[in-house]
């Protein structure tokens, strides 16, 4: 296909995004839907993106994709039928290495009214089957990868973008929502098959709309335990927080004293649990 051009609004972020792929321009409008500008001339661009086939040849035999961001290739090409989860990592990438207005945490955000819950967790943990099952049930979706903090303060502000399922989550979430907008798989990728959900359209309305961070839970699927609640001392919160912090080292003493800020104002928790409603049902009734 020609190349094609369009802006994703995201806010506070937006993406001026050039493909010839036409994968790409399907799957993004089928997962953001409003926040895809086909005029590119509506809103003025945070970061110009490109993602493409690498040459002719290529696209004819064995195709892969290239990512670049203001002229910067920051991967190696991937083979084309993973050029969505390129997409999508690449978009992190982007935020993480360059945004520095807020402090960034490796986490979901989810919030139900103004009140927020924050979700650090390494891969592996089961955060995005909670987010996608949380975001589906009543919850707002801010973020299913990164918080965005105003410094000094506990106001988080959404970043909304589609939920990245792995390997096993996949089957357990088409089989909870069949009416889901889910992409294509990317398969055999360095994380396994992976797949990608659209939130409900009310986190999409209210991706404007900032909250203040009331809790911090810290979520681990174990398929041996109902729901064990462990309640975190502030020196444990603080420091398994500061592993989460994408840009913390960069911001100094404004990174320290944010998430020092979140760890006192916070109910800080550790949970282990096998079953999604008991842990909803505990943040809903004890947490909120």
């Amino acid at each position: 296909m020609a190349l094609s051009s369009f802006v994703l609004n995201t806010h506070p972020f937006s993406f001026r995004v050039s493909t010839d792929i036409e994968q790409i321009v399907e799957s993004v409008k089928l997962l953001y839907g409003d926040a895809v500008e086909l005029d590119s001339r509506i809103s003025l661009p945070s970061y110009e993106i490109k993602i493409k086939h690498t040459s002719l040849a290529r696209k004819l035999f064995k195709s892969q994709s290239q990512f670049f961001c203001d002229q910067r290739e920051p991967f190696l090409p991937m083979p084309i039928d993973k050029c969505l989860a390129m997409f999508e990592w690449g978009l992190n990438w982007v935020v993480s290495a360059h945004e520095f207005r807020h402090v960034i945490l490796h986490s979901a955000v989810l919030a139900k009214g103004d009140k927020a819950v924050l979700f650090p967790a390494p891969p592996g943990s089961g955060k995005s089957t909670l987010t996608s099952w949380l975001s589906h049930n009543g919850w707002r979706l801010l973020s299913d990868e990164m918080a965005l903090m105003t410094p000094n303060t506990t106001q988080v502000t959404p970043f909304v973008r589609p939920i990245c399922l792995k390997n096993n989550a996949i089957a357990l979430a088409k089989e909870w929502f069949p009416n889901g907008r889910f992409s294509h798989i990317s398969p055999n990728t360095h994380k396994g098959d992976v797949i990608h959900l659209s939130p409900p359209q009310a986190s999409w309305h209210e991706r404007f709309n900032t909250a203040e961070v009331v809790a911090i839970v810290y979520p681990q699927y174990s398929t041996s335990t109902f729901c064990d609640i462990y309640k975190l001392t502030k020196a444990e919160a603080f420091s398994t927080l500061t592993k989460n912090a994408f840009n913390y080292g960069v911001l100094g003493g404004t990174g320290f004293t944010t998430l020092t800020n979140l760890v006192e104002k916070c109910q800080t928790f550790e949970v282990k649990y096998n079953n999604l409603e008991e842990l909803q049902s505990f943040l809903e009734n004890d947490v909120l």
